[in-house]
């Protein structure tokens, strides 16, 4: 069992934690916006952008679902249960399912028009968005 004083800074780490994820994917986001841009613009495409795109993108998802199983984790040995903060699990949930989603459409993209293409940008953007929403609520539990 955890020590119940290490609780509040757990809390404050997880919270960190995820901001941090959050940044890098917003980072991984304004990657794949430029890559877009120049394939729309019929423009060279840089390597170096898209190697460094292609190769965090499934580290950011890992990073992202660990920090939701800790979240699990924290609020689970604090408080004995797992749905104390019902927007912020839901959330979480949806922010961890649509990482694995936007890393299992990756996988499917091949050829330059490709439908996949699309629906990953897509999810990209709700991804943040959805990051967004949870920094908010999370402050709220914390604050």
């Amino acid at each position: 069992m955890i020590n119940k004083e290490l609780i509040p800074y757990l809390k404050l780490a997880h919270g960190s934690y995820n901001t941090l994820i959050m940044s890098l994917l917003i980072y991984q986001g304004w990657l794949g916006l430029r890559m877009r841009k120049k394939r729309k613009a019929g423009e060279r495409q840089d390597f170096k952008i898209i190697k460094r795109h292609r190769r965090n993108g499934p580290i950011f998802a890992i990073m992202g679902c660990v920090g939701f199983l800790a979240g699990i984790t924290i609020i689970y040995f604090d408080k004995g249960r797992i749905f104390l903060y019902p927007l912020h699990f839901i959330n979480g949930s949806l922010i961890a399912l649509l990482l694995i989603s936007t890393y299992l459409i990756s996988k499917k993209i091949r050829a330059t028009e490709s439908p996949w293409r699309t629906r990953h940008f897509i999810l990209g953007i709700v991804i943040i968005c959805l990051y967004l929403i949870q920094v908010y609520l999370g402050l709220g539990i914390l604050l």
